[in-house]
């Protein structure tokens, strides 16, 4: 897998400071992507090992919140094979860190059925997550006001809520961030 782009200080993809992996590779091709130079899976540089590295010790820092994974397509079947080991690595290693996602795909209208980004990952990345902002961009809808999305048909969901409900539950803010017991 490639990475596009890491911001090791991003406020704007998630609540706090998190850092935020931009990976690449993206079918979507939605007009008016912020990202487009991303949509080829061999843009940027390869995802290292060493960078997997770089990004955990970042996480560890006490003023980051999270991580973020955004593209690209962070559910591209190519990229979730690469990712789900950054995602285990970083619950066992830094458990309290919230972990976002951004994809066009739908909770349930792709990750849960049968797809194209469907794939032996989607379960267990999903179960990953704290939080998907899912839906592709479209650029009528898109308004500079919403919080931590670009157009108003994305959604801001509570992934583990979801997966326990069987349905999407929405995100109700930061105090339904995964806590660790």
């Amino acid at each position: 897998m490639n990475y596009a782009n890491i911001k090791w200080a991003d406020v704007a993809n998630g609540p706090g400071v998190r850092v935020s992996l931009f990976v690449s590779g993206c079918t979507h091709h939605c007009p008016g992507c912020f990202n487009s130079e991303a949509w080829s899976f061999d843009y940027g540089k390869p995802f290292t090992q060493a960078e997997e590295d770089r990004v955990v010790q970042a996480l560890s820092s006490p003023y980051i919140q999270g991580l973020t994974l955004l593209g690209g397509e962070p559910f591209e079947p190519e990229n979730q094979q690469r990712l789900l080991p950054l995602l285990r690595r970083v619950r066992r290693e830094v458990p309290e860190k919230s972990i976002w996602c951004y994809s066009g795909y739908t909770l349930d209208g792709q990750l849960w059925r049968d797809s194209r980004a469907r794939c032996q990952y989607t379960d267990e990345m999903l179960s990953l997550l704290d939080v998907l902002v899912d839906g592709r961009f479209v650029q009528a809808k898109k308004a500079l006001d919403l919080r931590f999305r670009g157009s108003s048909n994305q959604r801001i969901i509570d992934v583990p809520r979801s997966l326990a409900a069987g349905q999407v539950v929405l995100w109700a803010g930061e105090s339904t961030i995964r806590s660790i017991t």
